[in-house]
C-alpha cells in the first residue's frame, strides 16, 4: 500500500507547525508548567482563529468541513510542539462523541461553539487505579441526574462540557453534564505532566443528559477509543519525532575529547534504535490516518496497531533524548523533561498501553484466521 497526504493536507500541516512555532514556543509550554495558567488561552483561541478546533465540523455547525487527514497532520504538529491545551480531550474525543452519537439538536447547539473555542471538553472515564471495564463503572444515572465520581479526567479542570461513561437502567451510557449551567466539585490533580490539567470530578444529583443509544454507553466509548487513538497516535509521533531531532542535533554539536559525540558507536546505535522506532510508528500511523478517514474494517486494527507503535516511540525517543544530552539531559533547564513528561503523560490515556496491547491482540486473532 503507497499512502501519503495530500499537498493541500501538507499545506495545512505546515501552517498549522508555522502558527505553533511563533506562538508556542517553549516559553509557553514552561510558563504552563509552572503553574502560571492551566492552559495556554492564547494558544487555544489562535488554533480557534485559524479554523484548526473546528477542522471536522461540518461547515453548518461553523467548523471547516475538513476530514480526518487533516486532522492526523494537526494532531502531529501540536505533539512536536507540546502544546498545552485541551485539544485531544475536546476534539478527538467529545467533538468526535457528538458526531457520531449526538442527536441533530445536540449538534447544533454544542459544535458552534467547540469549534469557536469557547467552549472546551473532557471525557470522564477512569474510577479506580484498575482498567476501567463495565464492572468497575459506579458512577450511575437515574432520574436525569448523574451520582459518582471520576478519579482522573485529563482537562477536567477547565472543561465547560464533560462527556461522562455512567451505568443506567440498560447498561451504560454516556451522558453530557453542561458545566456553564450545572455545578460540579472538582479538584485538580498532580500528574506526571502539568502541562497538561487533571482533575477528579465529583456528581452528586449533577444534571445531564444522553448522548447516543440507552444501554450502548460502553460499546460507543469502544469505538470513541478506536477513532481517537489515530489522532493521538499522530500526536505521539509528532513528540517522538521532536525528541529524535533534538538528540541528532545535540549529537552534532556537542563536543568530547575533540570530536562530535554523535561519532561515538554507543550514541550512533541509539540514535538509529529511536529513528527505527519513530519511523516504525509513522508508517503504522499513516495505515491507520487511511483506515481512519475511510471507515474501514480494519480500523480496530489498525489504531490498536498505530497506538501500541507510537507509545513505545514516543517513551523511548524521549528517554533515550535524555541520555543523549548526558547529565545536563535530567536537569530542569534543559527541555528533555518536557517531552519525557509528555510521552508518559498520553500513555495512559485511553487505557495506557496494556490495554491497547490487549485489543492489538484480540484484533490480530481474527485477521489471522481470516488468512489462514
Amino acid at each position: 500500500m503507497n499512502f501519503d497526504f495530500s499537498d493541500d493536507q501538507k499545506l495545512v500541516r505546515d501552517q498549522t507547525a508555522r502558527f505553533l512555532s511563533e506562538q508556542c514556543g517553549i516559553d509557553v509550554v514552561r510558563s504552563v508548567l509552572e503553574g502560571k495558567a492551566p492552559y495556554s488561552e492564547s494558544v487555544w483561541q489562535g488554533l480557534a482563529r485559524m479554523g484548526l478546533i473546528g477542522t471536522g465540523i461540518p461547515e453548518q455547525h461553523g467548523g471547516a468541513g475538513a476530514g480526518y487527514l487533516e486532522l492526523c497532520l494537526i494532531a502531529q504538529e501540536l505533539g512536536a510542539a507540546l502544546a498545552p491545551v485541551p485539544f485531544a480531550s475536546t476534539v478527538y474525543l467529545l467533538t468526535e462523541a457528538l458526531l457520531r452519537f449526538g442527536t441533530e439538536e445536540q449538534q447544533a447547539r454544542l459544535l458552534p461553539g467547540i469549534a469557536n473555542g469557547e467552549l472546551k471538553g473532557a471525557l470522564a472515564v477512569v474510577e479506580t487505579l484498575e482498567q476501567a471495564t463495565p464492572e468497575r463503572i459506579a458512577t450511575h444515572f437515574e432520574s436525569g441526574t448523574l451520582t459518582g465520581s471520576k478519579l482522573v479526567v485529563p482537562d477536567g479542570g477547565i472543561a465547560d462540557l464533560l462527556l461522562v461513561l455512567a451505568t443506567d437502567e440498560q447498561g451504560s451510557g454516556l451522558y453530557l453534564v453542561d458545566l456553564r449551567s450545572t455545578e460540579v466539585l472538582r479538584e485538580n490533580i498532580a500528574s506526571v505532566d502539568p502541562t497538561r490539567n487533571t482533575a477528579r470530578i465529583d456528581f452528586s444529583g449533577t444534571a445531564a443528559e444522553r448522548v447516543g443509544s440507552a444501554g450502548a454507553g460502553w460499546d460507543c466509548l469502544q469505538t470513541l477509543y478506536d477513532r481517537a487513538a489515530v489522532l493521538y497516535a499522530f500526536e505521539q509521533l509528532g513528540g517522538a519525532l521532536q525528541a529524535l531531532d533534538m538528540g541528532v542535533n545535540y549529537a552534532r554539536e556537542r563536543f568530547a575529547f575533540g570530536r562530535p559525540i554523535g561519532s561515538f558507536q554507543a550514541i550512533k546505535h541509539m540514535l538509529a534504535d529511536m529513528y527505527v522506532a519513530a519511523k516504525l510508528a509513522e508508517s503504522n500511523c499513516y495505515y491507520a490516518a487511511w483506515a481512519l478517514s475511510t471507515d474501514s474494517d480494519d480500523l480496530p486494527l489498525a489504531a490498536a496497531t498505530a497506538r501500541v507503535s507510537a507509545t513505545q516511540a514516543y517513551q523511548q525517543c524521549s528517554k533515550d533524548n535524555i541520555q543523549v544530552h548526558g547529565g545536563m539531559g535530567f536537569t530542569w533547564e534543559f527541555d528533555c523533561h518536557l517531552y519525557y513528561r509528555r510521552s508518559n503523560f498520553l500513555a495512559l490515556e485511553l487505557g495506557g498501553l496494556n490495554h491497547w496491547e490487549d485489543r492489538l491482540a484480540a484484533n490480530l486473532q481474527p485477521a489471522a484466521v481470516a488468512g489462514a
